[in-house]
């Protein structure tokens, strides 16, 4: 009989940390909130309500719809055979299909923008091998809804590779057994047996994808698309209207909720439940011939388009520009302090939470769901609610208090993912240790001290490199909040990119890049260890 650890009942003031925690994070969507359902906006408002909104939400909408479905096109099929066959590089594939993960929607937005441009080497190589000109031909646009949504799904994909793979790879070998005995084909026993399975990771994983698409700017802004986050900053930025900023936010957070609601209803109670307890480590199906070939085939279009291509262009893009590219060391270290003092805080937000999460109670909860909820808002939206709040304050938002902001604004975005990592080495300790102190006569706030923290800090490493290189990335929220001419790498690819200086944005980008390379690679070896019935 497996125990559970007893909830701790945190004594009174050990909750007001807790409670502390959330406020700070759900204080800028509740500003956000109010502003844009109590705030007149004016005339700019009025403007962007008549002429603009309709191609906003047509736009967002439209980008997610086929973000999804091509996620799910690149995701699934690659999941499924790594996982259950044996092939070519199969090791090799395993990988390196997490690592587009690691680019930012807006890097690969530059690299393919620069690759698929009429004058770029993939039209050029068209024209020289047929004498066409430029007008003879149509060649797909990157500049473009389709494009947007190829360029998101490309480093999106990974979130529905991983919790697809890892689903895959927790089923019952005896289920899949049994419907092969049936006499099912394996396609069938695919789409029969393990797909539905998996079906609710799944739709996690693809959730997580589409808030992220949703929260894009840099990408959507370079290629040209109406999205609401960039119509959010552009109203902020190009209007000077926070209010009108703050209903566009407010229609983007509602258009949130509705896809997370109808996500879970749409989840609800799918799946099949693995009845069976004989848990085996999976046995790979061997392929041959041209099954073997075209699987290997698969996996390296996926790759080459969502990585090698755009990363190679970049790296290739540098080396072109050679000592004609401007230095971004002041750009790095801005970077890094602001990172580090962003993912300095969500760490200790972080901690609270995950500490609290054994306990039991509203306060425990509500910050929980607060983590939760800043990691689903754009950083956009962020931006607008803390300005708000510091607008009433007797401070400038310049210098130290904008680089303050910022790193609140990160931490609210990004301690949801530093919490899940403490929260699972917490769920991974025994609960005998918990009874052990318990029975000894620990008090709850010792047994926190001297049991749980320890514990929890043992995922505390990946947790720290999560929130670091996810701060590194941000881009909408350092452009409205950065104090004047303090350039982040973010900050400066996207400046040269907009002045289409694409071989000075390729080396800020490529930082940002290999930046996001260790907690990916970390995540890939992790998931490659995890066998049914582990925690990792």
């Amino acid at each position: 009989m497996e125990l559970k650890a007893p909830a701790v009942r945190f004594p009174a003031f050990g909750q007001i940390p807790v409670f502390l925690a959330g406020l700070v994070i759900a204080l800028p969507v509740a500003v956000v909130l109010v502003t844009g359902l109590t705030e007149g906006g004016g005339a700019a408002w009025t403007h962007i309500r008549d002429t603009l909104l309709a191609s906003y939400l047509t736009g967002t909408v439209s980008v997610l719809a086929l973000t999804a479905m091509l996620c799910l096109v690149m995701a699934v099929p690659a999941a499924w055979l790594v996982t259950m066959f044996r092939f070519p590089g199969r090791g090799v594939f395993e990988w390196l299909l997490v690592l587009p993960l690691a680019a930012p929607g807006y890097v690969l937005a530059y690299a393919w923008g620069d690759l698929a441009g009429v004058g770029g080497p993939l039209q050029s190589a068209l024209r020289d091998a047929t004498g066409w000109s430029a007008r003879d031909y149509w060649f797909p646009d990157i500049s473009s809804l389709p494009g947007l949504s190829f360029v998101l799904a490309c480093t999106l994909y990974p979130y529905v590779y991983l919790t697809a793979r890892a689903a895959f790879i927790a089923q019952s070998v005896c289920t899949m057994e049994a419907a092969r005995s049936l006499g099912a084909s394996r396609a069938r026993t695919f789409w029969s047996v393990a797909l539905p399975a998996a079906r609710p990771a799944i739709a996690a994983g693809l959730a997580l994808a589409m808030m992220e698409a949703a929260a894009d700017y840099g990408a959507a802004e370079f290629l040209g698309v109406p999205t609401l986050t960039y119509g959010i900053v552009r109203a902020w930025k190009s209007f000077g209207e926070p209010a009108a900023a703050a209903r566009l936010a407010f229609v983007l957070l509602a258009l949130i909720l509705t896809f997370v609601i109808v996500e879970r209803q749409a989840r609800g109670r799918a799946g099949i439940q693995q009845s069976s307890v004989r848990w085996r480590t999976i046995s790979r199906v061997s392929l041959k011939g041209s099954a073997a070939l075209g699987a290997a085939a698969l996996c390296t279009s996926l790759f080459a388009l969502a990585f090698a291509l755009p990363v190679g262009r970049l790296v290739w893009r540098s080396l072109e520009a050679g000592t004609r590219i401007a230095s971004v060391s002041d750009a790095l270290v801005n970077s890094l302090i602001l990172a580090g003092a962003g993912a300095g805080v969500a760490f200790i937000l972080a901690l609270i939470i995950a500490l609290s999460i054994r306990g039991r109670g509203v306060v425990s909860t509500f910050a929980r769901l607060a983590a939760s909820s800043g990691y689903a808002i754009p950083g956009a939206v962020l931006a607008l609610g803390a300005l708000a709040i510091i607008s009433v304050l007797p401070f400038a938002m310049t210098g130290v208090v904008a680089l303050a902001a910022l790193a609140w604004v990160y931490a609210v975005r990004f301690t949801a993912a530093g919490t899940e990592p403490m929260a699972a080495a917490l769920a991974r300790a025994p609960a005998s240790i918990g009874l052990a102190a318990q029975s000894l006569g620990a008090s709850p706030l010792r047994r926190t001290l001297e049991v749980d923290l320890p514990v929890a800090m043992s995922g505390a490493a990946a947790a720290a490199l999560v929130l670091f290189v996810e701060a590194l990335k941000e881009l909408p929220a350092t452009l409205m909040l950065r104090p004047f001419n303090w350039d982040t790498l973010s900050v400066r690819a996207h400046a040269y990119a907009s002045d289409e200086r694409l071989a000075a944005a390729a080396l800020p980008a490529l930082l940002i890049t290999l930046a996001g390379l260790a907690p990916v690679i970390l995540l890939s070896w992790q998931l490659s260890r995890a066998r049914p019935g582990s925690h990792a």
